[in-house]
């Protein structure tokens, strides 16, 4: 569903295209491609129908030192390497097929062409063999309890799933551990949040923590508020009671205190967290998808932030969190030193879907130049340097804890410090391009009258 939803938006995007092409001419066309195609990638994440997971820098995150520049341009700047590349490569095959010319008319395009490629692959390889993180370590644990989403994660208790966190994790924990890391919803079963210290299973997660000294813990959670008025379009009647519910995909942190914080899921899922338009359209939310735990719209918070605890300053990216990188470096602009994701990819089973997920983090990684510590339930947990290199991970459907020592970084990228400028600027360009269009199309009316 998402993918035939991201090829109609592309369908628009190259329908303007062609009315621009036919009413601004051959050359204006081409460049209202390039423009029209940016701006559709950065809309696309600012809107009730958003799903980048296809736009087209997410490419390179299989291969991080081609793009390490993308500590200035973000993965948009991808984007338009690869459609400028494209629409060059077009041009010159089509003068050489169809022109009597033949390679000899050629020559400065292919030279051109060939150094569009070349030289971004340079500056990058120069920058990832030069980069040096500086020496600020923090000790994390990323525990995997690979517990089967489909059969296991909703009927077992909480007790016995924290359990397989908590006896992974003291495998690996040493005196010198800042942070646990434990996957998404690892707190399956929803609880008000205002009652989490009267919950059975926060003595047990408190007595099992008090092992590790001066150690947080960070996990996710089904949460909940109460709210005696209506709170937002995520707010549910009760039906037992007066007032709404909320509910919420959390993450919870655990200080060395054992003082509990928590933060919502803000970018959710299409289908399965948030229905869009349910605003306008309240019979939506029947549509909503089972897919383990709680379903239809969720709240939200109203804006990136970053968490502390210790030693550490992070930004908590929960699952899908990890795809926007415009959100996560917000969530560095206000101090996050370190990236931790928490994510359940077990839903996926063994496809390409978990492997993407987290290639994504690499290019965070970069964007923002931070340490990546990623849980995940199953699929690949795993930590990943800030050029974007994996240094250790797991394998698909094992139980696994990984311990690593992490750098910190609190200097800013110029991505993170003005985010996807790229298609800020595309966007309004684009804008006056189809005024342009506009103008053209309307000028035979008006010229009449």
């Amino acid at each position: 569903m998402a993918f035939i939803l991201n090829a109609f938006l592309m369908s628009i995007a190259f329908f303007l295209f062609h009315i621009s092409k036919k009413h601004l001419g051959a050359s204006a066309g081409y460049l209202s491609l390039i423009m029209l195609w940016i701006s559709f990638e950065y809309l696309h994440y600012h809107w009730e129908l958003s799903w980048p997971w296809l736009n087209l820098g997410n490419t390179f995150s299989v291969t991080p030192s081609l793009v390490q520049w993308y500590s200035v341009t973000g993965i948009l700047g991808g984007t338009v390497w690869i459609l400028i590349i494209n629409y060059l490569g077009f041009q010159l095959v089509k003068g050489i097929l169809f022109n009597k010319e033949r390679w000899e008319g050629h020559k400065i395009s292919i030279v051109v062409l060939l150094l569009l490629l070349i030289v971004p692959i340079s500056i990058s390889v120069i920058q990832y063999t030069g980069y040096q993180e500086k020496r600020d370590p923090l000790e994390v644990v990323v525990v995997q309890p690979n517990i089967d989403p489909y059969n296991e994660k909703w009927v077992a208790s909480v007790e016995d799933q924290l359990r397989k966190l908590m006896d992974l994790a003291d495998k690996k924990v040493t005196e010198n551990t800042a942070m646990v890391i434990a996957p998404e919803t690892a707190i399956s079963w929803t609880f008000y949040e205002e009652d989490l210290l009267a919950m059975p299973f926060w003595g047990y997660l408190k007595e099992r923590k008090s092992n590790w000294e001066n150690t947080s813990f960070f996990t996710g959670a089904s949460t909940a508020r109460y709210f005696e008025r209506r709170n937002s379009r995520a707010s549910r009647k009760l039906s037992d009671g007066p007032g709404f519910c909320e509910s919420y995909n959390s993450s919870l942190l655990v200080d060395e205190k054992n003082e509990p914080t928590f933060l919502h899921k803000s970018k959710l899922v299409l289908g399965v967290e948030k229905l869009p338009f349910s605003d306008w359209f309240p019979f939506l939310e029947e549509l909503s998808i089972e897919n383990g735990g709680t379903s239809g719209t969720l709240g939200i918070e109203k804006e990136p932030k970053a968490l502390q605890s210790g030693k550490v300053t992070f930004a908590p990216l929960i699952c899908y969190e990890s795809i926007y990188g415009e959100f996560n470096a917000e969530q560095c602009r206000k101090g996050a030193e370190a990236i931790f994701i928490i994510t359940n990819d077990g839903w996926w089973k063994d496809t390409p879907g978990y492997k993407q997920h987290m290639s994504f983090a690499r290019l965070r990684a970069i964007e923002n130049r931070r340490s990546v510590a990623r849980s995940a339930n199953t699929g690949t947990s795993c930590i990943i340097n800030q050029r974007g290199d994996v240094l250790q991970q797991t394998n698909w459907w094992t139980q696994d804890a990984i311990k690593a020592t992490i750098n910190l970084n609190s200097k800013l990228t110029f991505y993170t410090r003005s985010g996807d400028l790229l298609g800020k600027v595309f966007s309004l360009v684009s804008l006056v391009i189809l005024s342009m269009v506009i103008g053209r199309m309307i000028k035979p009316y008006l010229s009449r009258q």
